[in-house]
């Protein structure tokens, strides 16, 4: 296979996984709607970086050696299911912002001199998240995902030739960090633009629950699967 056919094959194979929804996806909605465009395109780039342990593991076969040790693998199923049921729990206990707002003290006081940057202000002062926590959250959320090993150790000795150049190979990997950064930028612009983040602010928990739910089932569809 020729390179500009292989890299065609690897850019198209990534883009159709980046884009289908999961623990990445459902991190980034989170981050989009309880906090702000900061702190989601921070956890982009997190997740981008989680692309690179997979991507080392695989060139170095490392990833063969997870994928073929029983014990190994199993192991770090277990840790990706619990990270899932950490994150699922923090969904789930998403709140009404209409019920439960910060600043409802405020609106119902007779005080009307707050102006619209203090009130921004205090509601971002309610619930923040730093840069390195966000960046760290999305880091976990993809290198521990095992369905991430699996597709990058069958990208790297299946759709890629044994005897590419690792020149080649690196570049490959290199692309598929900046792409997933990428993605998840774009994804994060979207769902922070000022309509959009409005409409999540005030009906998002009920998204956030939801994904909240699919994390939990993908955690125990990890751990029923180690047990069939």
């Amino acid at each position: 296979m020729q390179v500009l056919e292989q890299f065609l094959l690897i850019a198209m194979v990534h883009f159709l996984a980046v884009a289908s929804p999961g623990p990445d996806f459902a991190l980034i909605l989170k981050q989009s709607i309880r906090y702000n465009r900061r702190i989601a395109i921070y956890t982009s780039f997190g997740i981008a970086a989680g692309i690179i342990v997979h991507v080392t593991y695989s060139l170095v076969g490392i990833g063969l050696l997870i994928a073929s040790d029983e014990r190994l693998f199993t192991a770090l199923k277990y840790i990706a299911a619990s990270y899932f049921c950490y994150i699922a729990w923090h969904c789930l206990r998403a709140k009404n912002p209409e019920k439960e707002s910060p600043l409802s003290d405020y609106q119902q006081s007779d005080d009307k001199s707050l102006s619209q940057n203090e009130l921004s202000k205090l509601a971002a002062s309610a619930d923040n998240q730093s840069v390195k926590k966000a960046f760290l959250n999305g880091f976990l959320i993809n290198a521990l995902n095992v369905k991430a090993t699996l597709f990058f150790v069958s990208l790297f000795s299946v759709v890629i030739a044994p005897e590419t150049l690792m020149s080649i190979k690196i570049a490959y990997g290199v692309y598929l960090v900046a792409a997933t950064a990428a993605w998840f930028c774009f994804l994060s612009y979207m769902l922070t633009q000022d309509k959009v983040r409005y409409l999540l602010q005030r009906k998002g928990y009920i998204l956030d629950r939801l994904m909240g739910v699919i994390l939990l089932f993908l955690a125990i569809q990890l751990v029923l699967s180690d047990l069939t």
